[in-house]
């Protein structure tokens, strides 16, 4: 294994004994408060971190997409849980395969999960996706959740579960009683019809500790905070900032600024400011292009190495194909993203 000062930049790295501390933290907070917790792994996408989160007490990871739930299926994870409606009948036939609960939207939807089902001869378990003021997935109404929920409920292959709630807004630090309102409304008016409502799922990093203590949740689909990210960090989010991008001075011809190889496809872009420099107080990154970055105010040579904390995990975590996790400056492990590292 390399020591973490000779990791080819730009490079992931994890801090192990923050994101232990990240996991055990969380872990225990769901649990003191009656809670299950299925973390998001669309955050990490990597394997060894969902086995880690088991181990810690997580009753399964959600994922975003069919690619994330096979791999995570294939290597032996349970209590999937894929957050994303599918709108394509071939994807349907691979997911229900997975064994993984999913969720619906739409009356289509619950129609294709039955005719998939029932060919495999699966029971697949579903939550009804709630639209909680984000409208970008979900059923818009009480009244269509209802009807989506009765379909489930009589389709011989199909187990209702309960619903969805997750508000992209909610989890920068937005209120979260208007999400979980909506979703007990739902929850409420389902089990007014004789339906099964036993899991009320969704929440974020952002408001975990709110989320935590509200009655109607069962469980916590929180995602980021076993890396963490500038984004929570601005808003005050006190997990530790296990991730960091490790990036090389790969120029210092003048006196103001150095360049180094840390631009575009290090870091993700999906927000109005860049990545932050560690221990380099009064330093200030510029976007430099595709391979390159600018840190402005430094006294940097040729050759440092700086890392940075990124603007959001997420994305940055999909531009690589394998994770350095650290303890110190020692590499104990490196795991692959997706399933993309090769030698």
């Amino acid at each position: 294994m390399p020591l973490r000062n000779e990791i080819p930049t730009p490079a992931l790295l994890l801090d192990l004994d923050a994101f232990e501390t990240n996991i055990a933290r969380m872990a225990q907070a769901a649990k003191a408060a009656g809670k299950q917790l299925r973390p998001h792994a669309k955050a990490h996408k990597c394997v060894e971190i969902a086995r880690r989160q088991l181990e810690a007490g997580a009753c399964g990871v959600c994922v975003a997409t069919v690619s994330e739930a096979e791999m995570m299926s294939r290597a032996g994870i349970t209590g999937l849980l894929l957050t994303s409606p599918v709108a394509d009948p071939l994807k349907i036939d691979r997911i229900v395969n997975t064994g993984a609960m999913v969720v619906v939207d739409h009356l289509r939807q619950v129609r294709w999960y039955q005719e998939a089902a029932s060919a495999a001869n699966i029971q697949v378990s579903v939550l009804v996706d709630l639209d909680v003021g984000d409208h970008r997935t979900g059923a818009a109404c009480l009244e269509d959740a209802l009807e989506i929920a009765l379909a489930i409920d009589q389709a011989s292959h199909l187990w209702l579960r309960g619903v969805q709630a997750y508000s992209v807004s909610g989890s920068h630090g937005q209120e979260a009683g208007p999400t979980w309102k909506i979703a007990a409304e739902a929850r409420d008016a389902m089990a007014a019809h004789g339906l099964h409502t036993d899991i009320v799922s969704g929440g974020s990093t952002g408001t975990w500790n709110v989320d935590l203590a509200i009655p109607d949740v069962t469980e916590l689909q929180a995602g980021s905070y076993p890396l963490m990210d500038l984004a929570y960090k601005k808003l005050n989010v006190d997990f530790a900032n296990a991730m960091t991008i490790a990036t090389t001075v790969v120029s210092a011809n003048h006196e103001a600024f150095v360049t180094v190889d840390g631009g575009f496809k290090a870091f993700a872009t999906d927000r109005p400011f860049g990545p932050e420099p560690i221990g380099l107080p009064g330093a200030a990154y510029r976007w430099g292009g595709d391979e390159f970055g600018y840190i402005d105010n430094s006294k940097l040579r040729l050759g440092d190495r700086v890392e940075f904390i990124p603007p959001h995990c997420d994305p940055t975590v999909n531009l690589y194909d394998r994770i350095y996790a650290c303890r110190g400056n020692r590499v104990e492990h490196i795991w692959p993203v997706m399933e993309r590292m090769r030698a």
